[in-house]
């Protein structure tokens, strides 16, 4: 999943020099500035949970650009210790020009539809395990209405059977390959008796969902 990057500065709205403009050296562990300046490596610490390492250079005073740079007396760039991992998605949408469209296409219209149908209390339930089965069945409900508009009530139901029936294949061929490994295997009871187990859990499963529909 790519998701933009936050901007939190108000510098580019100033018309200062934005984060963007410092470019971070991996090898050395600092920042290059629009001066060509080396913006090292001070100090980390924890904020909110977070690992942070600041950095700034010794030479902000007598830059010529410190007026479009900063108003403080030196220009500090925090970074996030897993910044990487943000910049490699970054480089990823950058690279995928479209993937932020196919984005609001397959994602904020599903999360906008169910967001409204929650309403302003959004959950009902409290606590993490009642607030995850909670979303599960927002989600299922949002799914079914889904298949109905596009195939209608009787469609859905066929594609449901047509589930049920994949079931009973993966059923065959997964009692097939335990059989396989239980040939192969010194101990064919033991095996015998997971091939068993497998066979019943995956067939009352697809049995039952024919039995519904």
């Amino acid at each position: 999943m790519l998701v933009p990057a936050t901007r939190t500065s108000n510098a580019k709205a100033d018309d200062r020099f934005d984060k963007a403009d410092f470019v971070y050296d991996r090898e050395k562990n600092e920042y290059r500035c629009p001066a060509g300046q080396a913006l090292i490596w001070r100090f980390a610490g924890v904020d909110k949970g977070m690992t942070l390492n600041r950095y700034w250079s010794s030479n902000c005073k007598t830059c010529p650009l410190k007026g479009r740079c900063t108003p403080s007396q030196q220009r500090r760039v925090t970074r996030w210790e897993h910044q990487d991992v943000l910049d490699d998605m970054q480089e990823q949408l950058e690279r995928s020009p479209d993937a932020m469209r196919i984005r609001r296409c397959s994602v904020e219209h599903p999360f906008g539809t169910i967001k409204s149908w929650m309403g302003a209390t959004h959950f009902m339930t409290k606590g993490l395990e009642r607030v995850k089965i909670e979303m599960s069945l927002h989600v299922l409900a949002y799914n079914f209405k889904r298949l109905m508009s596009l195939f209608g009530v009787a469609g859905m139901i066929e594609a449901i059977k047509a589930y049920a029936f994949l079931l009973d294949l993966q059923c065959v061929f997964g009692a097939g390959a335990v059989l396989i490994r239980s040939v192969s295997s010194k101990n064919r009871h033991c095996s015998l008796i997971t091939l068993k187990r497998r066979t019943i859990s995956i067939g009352g499963y697809s049995s039952t969902a024919k039995a519904c529909f």
